[in-house]
């Protein structure tokens, strides 16, 4: 009997194949065009095989073709040549329910017809496919659709409103793309959402309110974009939440204990964010389902909260509450947490029995190693008015000693003092003098026609070379290859001249600078010429041509840079209308910060004397066809020290001075405000955020000092909060990231003598993996010596031997790549980067922080 039912069973199987309703012609014809648009290869798709039976992949019901599944397929070699998003086939395919290309590359844009043709569609997957462009608004027409897979590509532009009529939809996946703008609040019309992922994006303002209306949802990650504000506390709502993930982001203010309503979280991580306050306790003594809560990163403070006894048996629980400004002492329940990250705060204690999975490094605890130090504790719980269990008084040291060392110290104190004094003002007298007597140097160095005086033949004749350096058009040939300086071949106003693109009688693009001499400095077009006379280097942008006929005009003449600068190919629009911007990659942005080092190093050590650039902003940095950096703006360029527009004690100020001057013309002629300005840009390559390196103003300023308590030397992990989302990075590329963002940090150190040299920079960008793997170096000995050797000493010892010389050398020679990548050629270390006026070697330039204990021993040394 069994066996007969079995028999008619597969009978029945049989029938129903060969009476299935064969595929209409139109949609065989569909499913063949795909094949070829594609280029998917014959073993998948057999050109003499039913489509509905024998490829893979395709699905179909009562002749109608429901599925269509490229994930894993593989295109013929010709295909691959020439991969697109090209699938116009699947129009008459009207019926069909799923579309999976999830890994299968389709660079190009989602078509605008997927919404209106694809009524049916219940499930779109383009995971990891290469899509690139907007999100087409027409989605929002599929509102059959329950699955909407779009993580892993390069997608821009803004959310679509439109999504608001998707109320079918359950799983949203957007992460991991460049979108922009803000998440719309009309998301609260997905009523029936169980999964919403929008990390890593480019996403900014605040979280939505009304995510709370989501009743269904169990799954949000808003990770990795720029969101600002606070917390909600409508996501209190979310009764069905599992997993909240709302890391590496700029949230503020406190965190809502209302929160604790969430008794089915399993996942809680808000790292990386500005959240401060206490942190209640109330918040996680009901989280019984919790496994893993990361707060760390924070600005939390106040005593460490009660840690329940957690009834999770069957899962391991995972607390971080590591990087914040927690104190007191711990609760007796720590050891029931499996694993419990509590270093880098101010927890304090006697006596401590913890586990091997409880990290208390960076803490203020007595007996354990690795601690902060006791002043760094006391002043701490000083501040906030809280007893500290440390004895103010060290038990080795007798009763009395501290005073009669407090009182010895204020005397090396006021006697070092007086003596610093006394040096500095004959340093200045020597330097007023010295400037004094060489104010015709200067004169010659900065000024379009030099002091006239005896002897200033040679001047002259320079001033001719000069001129013939380069060819010399005449002004109808300026005005053809601009169409009369149009407005359209307008490319910007420039502070020194109006920048216009032009076309020669040959057909070679150039750029043109157009110099109004009733409104520009007069010699700002000669200080380039004369720039160019001591050689054309492969870091300056090529000057090919002028034409300087007219007294009120003058016209220089430049090779064409096809990608523009770097403020407008960072990120690039796309051609769509909606705005989209794609991004440059890390390699890319790597080689412009080693190119622009290398031009900067030209300047401050390869030129005789020293000179200093002055404008160094991502505008800028001119990009050639292949990214290779060319320096522009070069009006503003002057030997160091040099600076026509102040007279020598003023000059002398601002040299010693520590603040940065943005105003053009009037910035310090110092080879480290260059530095200063290229550590804004190194920010802008690692950030991805615009115009940080234009002219600071309170707000940039803030932003980056916000920004560089984030660059840490021992701690890797903390930079992955400012990095750019856009970038895609593996291990090795975090690594120079991280390298590069602390040679940013050295930079934009506000003592110019504290701040690196060029050559140095240069070194650290050509070799980034040694800045943070360097074995001599590693963070263990860092942490070891940091209190004796400042961090960009530590940054820079390694390569000191490279650069430095005998002591009683007069020239002391550096070697650097030569623009061409070519062969090595004698660099002389002339910059004084530190911004002295004496010739100093890189290990005098990174002086090491010394304590007064040292300063008593050296003193009895002597």
């Amino acid at each position: 009997m069994k066996m007969l039912l079995q028999l008619s069973f597969l009978l029945l199987l049989v029938n129903s194949v060969l009476t299935q309703a064969p595929l209409s012609s139109l949609e065989r014809t569909a499913l063949f065009d795909l094949r070829a648009s594609l280029g998917i290869r014959a073993v998948y798709w057999p050109r003499k095989s039913d489509p509905c039976v024998n490829w893979t992949g395709v699905e179909c019901q009562n002749g109608r073709v429901i599925g269509v599944n490229l994930s894993g397929l593989k295109r013929t070699r010709v295909g691959r040549r020439n991969p697109r998003f090209d699938v116009d086939g699947l129009v008459n395919c009207s019926e069909l329910i799923s579309f999976n290309s999830s890994g299968f590359a389709l660079p190009g844009v989602i078509p605008d017809w997927f919404g209106r043709n694809l009524s049916a569609l219940q499930v779109l997957d383009l995971r990891s496919s290469s899509v690139l462009g907007p999100i087409p608004q027409s989605i929002g027409l599929l509102n059959q659709l329950k699955r909407l897979l779009l993580s892993g590509n390069s997608l821009t532009g803004i959310i679509p409103d439109s999504f608001r009529q998707l109320g079918m939809l359950s799983d949203l996946d957007l992460s991991h793309n460049m979108l922009t703008g803000s998440i719309p609040s009309s998301i609260s019309a997905l009523g029936n959402v169980e999964s919403i992922d929008l990390s890593s994006n480019f996403l900014s303002g605040s979280i939505p309110d009304e995510f709370g209306l989501l009743s269904s949802l169990g799954y949000l990650n808003l990770s990795n974009n720029s969101l600002s504000g606070s917390v909600p506390a409508q996501l209190a709502n979310l009764s069905q939440l599992v997993d909240l993930d709302l890391g590496s982001n700029s949230l503020a203010g406190l965190l809502p204990t209302e929160l604790g309503r969430l008794t089915r979280l399993r996942r809680l991580v808000i790292r990386n964010n500005d959240l401060g306050g206490s942190f209640s306790g109330n918040l996680i003594v009901n989280m019984s389902a919790i496994v893993l809560l990361d707060v760390s990163s924070n600005n939390f403070t106040g005593n460490l909260p009660d840690i329940p006894t957690f009834s999770n048996a069957s899962s391991r629980v995972t607390l971080n509450f590591s990087n914040n400004m927690f104190y007191g002492s711990l609760n007796s329940n720590i050891s029931t947490v499996d694993s419990f990250d509590l270093s880098n705060n101010y927890l304090q204690g006697l006596d401590v029995r913890t586990g091997d999975t409880t990290l208390l490094s960076g803490n203020c605890f007595l007996r354990l190693p690795g601690q902060r130090s006791l002043e760094d504790c006391r002043t701490f719980y000083a501040l906030n008015g809280v007893p500290f269990d440390g004895d103010p008084i060290s038990p080795v040291q007798p009763p009395g000693s501290k005073t009669k060392s407090n009182r010895l110290k204020y005397v090396l104190a006021g006697v070092f003092g007086g003596l610093g004094v006394v040096i500095i003002v004959v340093i200045l007298s020597v330097l007023i003098l010295k400037t004094c007597n060489r104010r015709s140097v200067s004169q010659r160095s900065a000024n379009v026609e030099p002091v006239q005086e005896e002897g200033n033949a040679k001047d002259k004749s320079s001033a001719v070379d000069i001129l013939t350096l380069a060819n010399s058009f005449r002004y109808e040939q300026m005005l053809q290859a601009t169409s009369g300086f149009s407005d359209t071949n307008l490319i910007k106003h420039g502070h020194s001249g109006d920048i216009f693109s032009g076309t020669l009688e040959d057909g070679f693009n150039v750029v043109i600078k157009r110099i109004d001499m009733r409104s520009s400095r007069k010699d700002c077009y000669m200080t380039e010429l004369e720039l160019y006379s001591k050689g054309m280097h492969t870091r300056l942008v090529p000057l090919l041509g002028h034409c300087l006929e007219h007294e009120t005009e003058k016209l220089l003449v430049y090779k064409y840079m096809p990608n523009g600068d770097l403020s407008k190919s960072l990120y690039r629009p796309t051609s769509l209308e909606d705005g989209g911007l794609q991004s440059l990659d890390w390699i890319t942005r790597l080689k412009i910060a080693t190119g622009a080092a290398e031009g900067l190093a030209y300047l401050h050590h390869e030129c005789d004397p020293p000179l200093v650039h002055r404008d160094i902003r991502a505008s800028s940095i001119l990009l050639d066809d292949k990214y290779d950096v060319r320096l522009g703006s070069l009006s503003e360029v002057c030997a160091q020290g040099v600076d026509t527009n102040q007279n020598v004690i003023t000059r002398l100020l601002r040299i010693s001075s520590n603040s940065e001057s943005t105003t053009s013309g009037s910035v310090p002629p110092i080879c480290a405000y260059d530095v200063y300005c290229f550590g804004k840009v190194l920010l802008e390559l690692v950030t991805g955020k615009l115009g940080i390196s234009n002219p600071e103003d309170s707000s940039t300023k803030e932003w980056v000092d916000q920004t560089l308590t984030s660059i840490n030397n021992y701690d890797k992990e903390m930079v992955s909060k400012i990095v750019d989302p856009s970038l895609v990075l593996d291990e090795d590329l975090l690594d120079e990231v991280w390298a590069v963002a602390i040679v940013a940090k050295s930079c934009l150190n506000p003592k110019p003598a504290k701040r690196p040299q060029m050559a140095h920079i240069l070194k650290a960008l050509e070799t980034p993996f040694r800045v943070v793997r360097e074995e001599d170096f590693s963070s263990g000995r860092l942490r070891n010596n940091s209190s004796r050797r400042s961090w960009s000493a530590a940054l820079f010892g390694s390569w000191r031997q490279s650069f430095s010389g005998s002591t009683n050398s007069q020239n002391h020679s550096q070697t650097m790549k030569d623009g061409n990548g070519g062969q090595k050629q004698p660099m002389r270390d002339n910059s004084q980067g530190s911004g002295a006026n004496d010739r100093r070697f890189s290990s005098e330039i990174f002086p090491e922080p010394i304590d007064s204990n040292d300063v008593e021993r050296q003193d009895e040394a002597r």
